[in-house]
């Protein structure tokens, strides 16, 4: 079993940043792939970004390519996401989830997930 915790989320103005952190129980935490997702108002939850243990190993979404980059500390068993330049249409709920091997789809199939944390971009 992996708890996962969120935090980091709040109200920001448009244009400014933001840092989710997302802090994982569990031993073998250097072999999960952890991802970020969001579900903005009314719509159905959408991959935002995932990683592997190796830098090489990230996925961004389009929507949010060069303006979030997503990074972990193995040793502190945390993920993170960077959110900068951000829009009012990045309000969602974030949440953190772990897959572990097999892994499955990097933008779905994810084993474990985080109670979510609110991010509110105002205009």
């Amino acid at each position: 079993q992996v708890a996962l915790v969120e935090s980091g989320g709040g109200l920001v103005q448009a244009g400014g940043s933001l840092r989710l952190s997302c802090a994982a129980s569990g031993r073998a935490y250097s072999v999960y792939r952890m991802g970020w997702f969001r579900q903005p108002p009314g719509k159905e939850r959408e991959f935002v970004a995932t990683m592997l243990s190796s830098v090489g190993s990230t996925r961004i979404a389009d929507s949010v390519k060069g303006r979030f980059t997503i990074s972990r500390d193995n040793a502190k068993n945390t993920v993170y996401l960077q959110m900068t330049s951000l829009k009012p249409e990045d309000t969602a709920v974030y949440y953190c989830a772990a897959d572990i091997p097999p892994y499955g789809e990097y933008d779905r199939g994810y084993d474990y997930w985080g109670q979510g944390t609110q991010v509110t971009v105002s205009s």
